[in-house]
């Protein structure tokens, strides 16, 4: 078996493909924060992918971690040259696997800020890319705005602090190529936010600005933020991967990734210092990027929601299972044809009947082994996000809002932190004290979960979302999970 490294590369064939370029030619055109599995399935496989046809050969990436726990992702990713195996789980069982190697270097900020500020200035780095979460932009959930009370962003706001933030690192960054007379690169966000772009613009020029006044309004000004939706379902990697890609590939990979075989990239052709040519590996350059990541954040990501706590409350463990459940798939459907679809408007070359029917076969794929748990994760940053807009939305032009409504009410259900078999939940969210401590009064108190304005905003006081949630959350309680999907999907 061998170990996934530069020197190894040559002597690894047969069922796992390795890069089919040379990665002594690549030099770095891309910083990214966040490498996660789904940036080295997505923004990095695609880069590969030019590498393989002989282009974009100075546009390698270098990663960087920011959290403490991206001290393991640079442990490994150093210790295997930046390698990784990447598989394509396909719902009839079939796989394919390849070695990624577009990513080149990866360094971790806490242990030396200065390395990752210096990197950024450097004249080679045009792109700074970002996959960080939807709680990583720091900003308020209801009023949109900068959180300057964030204790690192404070710290990183003092002179001559050494970063911790990303926020400040990009900033210091700026500031620094601006000193030496260079044109600023470009901020390209893929995160699943609305607006991604224009959201990473408004929080790096708020930074900026606090930091000095004058290099807030360069960054405003000078700076490319182009939006982007990108897509596609990458499952945490398990002792299981890393099994297989020892078994059948004969590689000792560390942390593996895989991933469905769907893919989608729509990104705003906007950038100061040039792109790699990514239309030529299937990315789609648009000037509107709206329709697009409407039609992903309020369908996909959405009906994850609508799935993953009925799901677990269910006694479900995996995606594909509730997936494959019809009472599941018939209210995913009913949610995004009577609600979800409505607040939409058309999307160029899609065909919407399509696109979500082929969501519930991807959901359905039983080899991707996408957990309940992953899907559940972090809610508090993406329910604002990705449900509450259809709801409000529906409100305002009379539209329907049963589903929104009960998917809202099967989270609340969710944090109180066990099953309808009397098994514990783990919650994980950043606000998982404040929900659960709400969560647990709800019983006596019904409105004590959404009542909490800096998630629900003033929804509470919608008497229509206040009725069709209270609902939903009684039957929760007295009939579970699946018999409120049986009353939501014989609605008309």
């Amino acid at each position: 078996m061998q170990t996934l490294s530069n020197e190894t590369l040559s002597s690894i064939s047969g069922v796992v493909n390795p890069p089919a370029y040379d990665r002594s030619d690549l030099t770095e055109g891309i910083v990214h924060f966040g490498v996660g599995g789904f940036h080295r399935a997505h923004q990095a496989m695609y880069l590969d992918r030019l590498m393989n046809a002989g282009k974009a050969l100075d546009w390698a990436i270098c990663g960087v971690g920011v959290l403490p726990g991206d001290a393991r992702m640079e442990k490994v990713m150093n210790s295997q040259d930046c390698l990784y195996t990447l598989t394509v789980k396909h719902a009839d069982g079939a796989r394919e696997a390849r070695i990624i190697g577009s990513i080149i270097n990866y360094l971790f900020a806490p242990d030396d800020p200065e390395a990752v500020i210096e990197k950024m200035a450097s004249p080679g780095i045009r792109i700074v890319s970002l996959t960080v979460t939807e709680g990583g932009y720091n900003f308020h959930h209801v009023t949109g705005v900068f959180n300057a009370d964030n204790p690192d962003v404070i710290h990183d706001l003092q002179p001559g602090a050494a970063p911790r933030t990303t926020f400040g690192l990009v900033t210091a960054a700026l500031a620094r190529r601006r000193e030496r007379g260079l044109a600023p690169f470009t901020v390209m966000s893929c995160d699943n936010i609305q607006g991604n772009g224009d959201v990473a613009r408004k929080m790096f020029t708020a930074f900026a600005a606090l930091k000095d006044p004058e290099l807030g309004t360069w960054v405003a000004e000078d700076v490319p933020f182009p939006n982007s939706m990108v897509d596609r379902i990458t499952p945490a990697t398990t002792e299981a991967d890393r099994t297989t890609a020892a078994k059948d590939y004969g590689v000792e990979d560390a942390w593996p990734v895989v991933c469905e075989p769907f893919e989608q990239w729509v990104l705003e052709d906007r950038f100061s210092l040039g792109r790699p040519p990514l239309e030529e590996a299937g990315v789609q350059l648009v000037t509107d990027v709206e329709p697009y990541e409407l039609m992903k954040l309020r369908l996909l990501n959405a009906s994850h929601q609508g799935m993953c706590y009925f799901g677990h409350l269910a006694g479900y463990t995996y995606a594909h299972e509730a997936a494959q459940d019809p009472l599941f798939a018939r209210f995913l459907l009913d949610y995004m044809d009577k609600e979800a679809t409505p607040t939409l408007e058309p999307v160029p070359g899609i065909d919407l009947d399509s696109y979500k029917q082929t969501l519930i076969e991807r959901f359905s794929n039983e080899y991707i082994r996408d957990t309940l748990d992953r899907l559940c994760a972090e809610s508090s940053d993406r329910i604002p996000k990705w449900l509450l807009p259809v709801i409000r939305t529906n409100l305002n032009q009379g539209g329907e809002i049963h589903r929104s409504a009960a998917i809202v009410a099967s989270w609340a259900r969710y944090a109180e932190g066990t099953d309808e078999h009397g098994k514990p939940i783990n919650v994980v969210d950043r606000l998982k004290e404040p929900l659960m401590a709400s969560a647990a009064r709800q019983r006596e108190e019904p409105l004590a979960f959404v009542s909490n304005r800096q998630i629900f905003g003033d929804l509470i006081d919608n008497q229509v979302f206040v009725d069709a949630y209270t609902k939903a959350l009684n039957e929760l309680h007295a009939a579970g999970a699946k018999a409120t999907l049986k009353t939501l999907t014989s609605l008309p």
